[in-house]
């Protein structure tokens, strides 16, 4: 299975890793004159949010997947004698449900975790191979394998990585020529697959980028219901990622601080949102349509090693802190999630974006 995660973000973060440990050892750059960014409950006091314990009743450690809510999550928890991997779902006041168990010994984590309304999909690997597997998260009915003729799976992190739509569970996957673009009827039936040259990841339905392994990222969008492709902005010295409705493009200067400007795919609309010791800590450009997620080295970074988690609002070009001293940030389906605390005590908290 490939690497999680884009090259081309991979780069990036180099550099913009190099920087944040310059600015540790000799400050960050002063921001006298810039407005402080406004805190969500300032921001959006309506927004809403929530926080997951680290370990279950049990003592488990939980890792969720996929919010539903603000509290309400589906993840995966092993059980007390380590022999087995569960996916649960946790919701408030309600005991822990168990969807699926399976030997750790055989498989790795539950992951790529999408849905909707009650029904789950998700990514077993079965001894390095993956298959799709689909359940209702009310536990009402059994999961089941959905198909194990997933081909060359591409997982980058995304909330893209298979996407449920019109019926039918959709993924991208390595072909020796290109890529090949995979769907299967959620009830279930033969995979039915559409090639394309090039290195094509899924974004919004029915769209897909290229580029993902590229060192200057994406440079087209295409149309998969279609046809049609737009040519998105790209330049020497930035890195390009792009949905439908935005293109995000991040460059590092001469002294090392890094840009992230933001334009329409046909370029209009480009505007500067952040610089300095700042970065991308997503995959997902522009979520919503509305919010770009990042990170900040932060007054509490040297202690903790965490950044300040942002949000740059696109309704009103503000910035918002989320939090001062973030960790493992994970965005799907319009929650927001992240950690705080050491490796020792920690809780996960969730913003639901779509509230605001």
């Amino acid at each position: 299975m490939p690497e999680r995660g884009h090259l081309m973000r991979t780069l990036v973060a180099l550099a913009v890793t190099l920087v944040a440990g310059a600015a540790l050892l000799f400050g960050a750059p002063a921001q006298s004159g810039s407005p402080q960014p406004l805190s969500v409950a300032a921001a959006w006091p309506r927004a809403q949010r929530g926080s997951v314990p680290s370990h279950l009743p049990d003592g488990s450690l939980y890792t969720p997947g996929l919010f539903f809510d603000a509290r309400t999550s589906a993840g995966t928890a092993r059980t007390a004698d380590t022999r087995f991997l569960r996916l649960v779902v946790v919701e408030p006041d309600r005991p822990v449900r168990e969807l699926r168990r399976v030997p750790s010994a055989d498989r790795s984590p539950f992951t790529a975790l999408t849905g909707s309304g009650d029904t789950l999909v998700w990514v077993e690997t079965v001894k390095g191979k993956p298959e799709l597997w689909t359940g209702d998260r009310t536990g009402r009915t059994p999961a089941r394998l959905l198909t194990a003729d997933v081909g060359a799976l591409r997982l980058y992190d995304s909330e893209y990585d298979l996407t449920l739509t019109d019926g039918l569970v959709r993924w991208a996957a390595a072909d020796r020529d290109g890529t090949e673009f995979r769907s299967v009827p959620v009830g279930g039936g033969p995979v039915t697959v559409q090639r394309a040259a090039g290195d094509w990841g899924l974004s919004a339905w029915p769209w897909a980028v290229d580029g993902q392994t590229a060192a200057t990222g994406a440079s087209t969008l295409r149309n998969l219901a279609t046809g049609q492709t737009v040519a998105v902005p790209t330049g020497r010295r930035s890195v390009t990622a792009c949905s439908p409705a935005w293109c995000e493009l991040v460059s590092i200067n001469e002294e090392g601080d890094t840009r992230i400007e933001l334009s329409h795919p046909d370029g209009s609309a480009r505007r500067t949102i952040a610089e300095g010791t700042v970065g991308t800590v997503i995959s997902d450009v522009v979520v919503l349509d509305r919010f770009e997620v990042m990170g900040r080295v932060g007054p509490q970074s040297e202690l903790s090693g965490n950044q300040e988690l942002l949000l740059y609002d696109l309704t009103d070009r503000s910035t918002v802190l989320v939090s001062p001293d973030a960790a493992d940030i994970s965005y799907r389906a319009g929650v927001l999630w992240w950690s705080t605390g050491d490796r020792n005590s920690y809780v996960r908290n969730s913003l639901d974006l779509r509230t605001v």
